[in-house]
């Protein structure tokens, strides 16, 4: 569906002038599609749960945070973050257990899948922003070129703000023969970017779409959308549930956390694996983004209430798009995993690991590059190799030489100092 037209008019004038990074405004048969949508009322998108798009509470007290001297140490890792140096050579070797994860940064995801392979909010530029010049800019290297890893079957957005749709990463997949499965209203975008509307899945929450033996499902988030100097609400966001012959894997997108969650799991679970969004996260809008907190309790409601298959998560650790301190999500992660017991996997950019598989990454990767929470690193949660948590008891003086971990146990980071949403950055 291109919703394209002969629209003349000064407003598609105007339109026609903006920066291609803004992407497009859905008009023709895609806006008629979009406003016959049972999640679009009142002239935008609606979220499953009502919840605050923007800021909340006071301006001043937001400024305090954003502004701490000592907060904002905290906000970026101390050394070189650690990439996986052979990730082309690992994707060459077909997954043993016919399900293998690469987190490729921020809530990148390479899902290789019942022989078919699925790359989630692919991003491979230098900022998550409308200009090569300016805005948040990663804070480690892509862990390999885009056209090396290789045909991807089927590209996933979970929505059109500038941290999950890249430009220049569309429009060198646009090049290739691979689909793209998107929410409504997103392949005006992408269109515009120059992918043929023949190559496009643009679906409606619980649509799905079939490609090769996989089953694509856009399933419900709370979250909110744009890319322009006006936020019109007219594009989708949502997160995915993706079904294989024997295997099952859940992407969030960004998302605050809603009781929803139980509804997908009953309807496309359980999951071997789901990658869930735990950065980025604020008392200025708790609605849109989730705690580490949240995120375990979105997992285990997805898997039926208890711990079950995987958690990965994802939405942190690349760019510095939140005042909390940079490590706090990984962190948190640990420690809910622990309150739990659920199996995580802590794999550092580029690292494939298999879910199915007996050990998974399990190294608090981050802890030598970062600064030290007040009261040292949290080691009880820390795991067993299989991605099961162990107590402060299991946690040998080794592996707190080398993880730099204190020997008081502290909480996952003091600082509570949380920084602008997506709203504030996106023009």
């Amino acid at each position: 569906m291109t919703g394209t037209g002969s629209d003349r008019s000064p407003r598609a004038r105007l339109r026609a002038l903006r920066p291609e990074s803004f992407g497009a405004d859905p008009t023709g048969a895609r806006l008629a599609r979009i406003r016959r949508s049972p999640n679009f009322a009142d002239g935008i998108f609606q979220n499953p749960e009502q919840a605050r798009r923007g800021p909340s509470g006071s301006g001043v007290e937001f400024a305090k945070i954003y502004f701490d001297k000592e907060g904002r140490s905290r906000r970026a890792p101390t050394g070189t973050i650690p990439v996986h140096p052979t990730t082309v050579a690992d994707l060459a070797r077909p997954p043993a257990t016919g399900l293998r994860l690469t987190w490729m940064g921020h809530s990148g995801v390479l899902a290789e899948i019942d022989g078919h392979r699925v790359l989630f909010d692919p991003v491979w530029g230098e900022r998550c922003s409308p200009f090569p010049f300016a805005g948040p800019k990663r804070l480690h290297p892509v862990p390999a070129p885009l056209a090396a890893l290789g045909p991807v079957d089927v590209v996933v957005i979970s929505h059109d703000h500038y941290d999950h749709l890249d430009l220049p990463t569309i429009k060198e997949l646009a090049a290739t023969d691979t689909v793209f499965a998107v929410p409504l209203g997103v392949g005006a975008h992408l269109e515009r970017w120059g992918v043929p509307a023949s190559r496009l899945r643009e679906l409606d929450w619980n649509e799905s779409t079939v490609i090769g033996d996989l089953r694509l499902t856009a399933t419900p988030a709370r979250h909110f959308c744009g890319r322009g100097l006006r936020n019109r609400q007219m594009t989708l966001w949502a997160s995915w549930a993706v079904a294989g012959p024997e295997h099952r894997v859940f992407h969030s997108g960004d998302t605050g956390y809603f009781p929803g969650f139980k509804d997908i799991g009953e309807a496309h679970g359980p999951f071997d694996a789901t990658m869930i969004q735990i950065g980025a996260y604020s008392e200025f809008w708790t609605d849109i983004h989730m705690t580490p907190e949240e995120g375990m309790r979105a997992h285990l409601d997805l898997q039926g209430g208890g711990p079950a298959g995987v958690m990965l998560p994802i939405h942190w650790g690349t760019f510095n798009l939140a005042p909390h301190p940079w490590a706090e999500p990984g962190e948190g992660t640990v420690t809910a995993a622990a309150g739990a017991v659920q199996r995580i996997a802590l794999p550092i950019p580029g690292q494939p690991f298999e879910p199915g598989a007996e050990r998974l990454p399990d190294t608090p990767w981050w802890r030598p590059v970062a600064k030290a929470p007040q009261g040292g690193w949290n080691t009880t949660g820390v795991t067993e190799g299989d991605g099961h948590p162990r107590g402060v008891a299991g946690a040998d003086a080794d592996e707190k030489a080398a993880t730099g971990a204190g020997t008081s146990p502290g909480g996952p980071g003091t600082d509570s100092g949380r920084g602008a949403p997506e709203a504030a950055r996106t023009p």
